[in-house]
């Protein structure tokens, strides 16, 4: 009768093991859509309002959204998406801390018949069917328009700072192949330094203080974000120069402080990169959990501003 029992017991663990091998609890069948959205982090304004829009477009559209912040670190990631899949979502999407190092875990995602989105930062991978769409910006277009702005302003001799964002971070490395192709041509413009600020204010602010002790003739800061760009303009102030007249300053995003500091002149001009993907980004996932086909990439449009442009654009900016 032990044995009988023990034989029993032994049949139904293996049933269960079987019946839950393949993922997590299935999802409610009520219609709604699960998104599990896995975020780079909180370290720029920019990325706030990125955040704050599809968090607000999930609740508009009603899809359930389970967020995670990977706090800028890759491994936080490669954690959530497995997670995910244990979740039984129907969608996952998630902005990629680094271009590289995505293939085993999107391919886990691919085996679990969950389609995977990429937003704002696309990745470095020979095999393109592991996600079903990017939606974000042209970076290499945003480090062009940088350039084009020096190119047609530029004074004689011009010496360049940059400071460089998240390293392998795919906007990291377009803007500075963007910026670096158009003034190739231009032997007066010269990027003298280059560092990474991990696109925080206070990585900008640290590295500009370095360049400030190892050059005295630096001209202009390329900045890849407006975050960089404001750290920059509170270390030169504190080394007793004007930002926006001794130092020149470009930046990317076009967040509302970089705004500001652009209409008050301390910036001279901003390449926008719009943060408030959430709507676009819930219509995409709505057509990819019915199984429609869609684009492969998905752009945004987007603008520059000068001072005057930023005066006039500030009233009504939602970022």
């Amino acid at each position: 009768m032990k044995k009988c029992i023990t034989a029993s017991a032994a049949a139904l663990a293996l049933l269960a093991v079987t019946a839950c091998g393949s993922g997590g609890s299935p999802a409610a069948d009520d219609g709604t859509i699960t998104l599990g959205f896995s975020q780079v982090g909180a370290e720029s304004g920019w990325r706030t309002a990125n955040t704050e829009s599809i968090q607000q477009a999930a609740e508009d559209a009603g899809i359930d959204l389970q967020f995670s912040d990977a706090q800028q670190k890759q491994e936080n990631q490669i954690r959530a998406i497995p997670s995910f899949i244990q979740q039984n979502v129907d969608v996952i999407a998630f902005s990629p801390v680094v271009e590289t190092g995505w293939d085993a875990v999107l391919l886990e995602a691919q085996r679990a018949d969950i389609p995977v989105v990429l937003t704002d930062r696309a990745i470095d991978s020979d095999d393109d069917t592991l996600y079903e769409a990017f939606l974000g910006s042209d970076f290499v277009e945003e480090g062009r328009k940088a350039g084009e702005w020096l190119v047609d302003n530029a004074e004689g001799q011009t010496n360049v700072v940059e400071l460089q964002g998240t390293t392998g971070a795919a906007p990291a490395i377009d803007r500075q192949e963007g910026f670096a192709e158009v003034i190739a041509d231009h032997p007066d413009i010269e990027v003298i330094a280059t560092q990474t600020g991990d696109f925080t204010r206070s990585g900008g602010k640290e590295v500009m203080e370095a360049f400030l002790r190892s050059h005295d003739d630096i001209d202009v800061v390329y900045a890849h974000n407006d975050d960089m760009g404001l750290g920059a303009i509170e270390a030169i102030r504190a080394a007793g120069l004007e930002p926006g007249e001794d130092i020149r300053i470009i930046t990317v995003d076009a967040v509302r402080a970089g705004m500001e500091a652009l209409a008050e002149g301390d910036i001279n001009f901003i390449v926008e990169c719009n943060p408030l993907l959430g709507e676009q980004l819930m219509e995409l996932v709505e057509q990819v959990a019915a199984g429609e086909e869609v684009p492969k990439r998905i752009e945004v449009e987007e603008t520059t501003f000068t001072q005057e442009e930023a005066e006039a654009a500030l009233p009504d900016r939602q970022y």
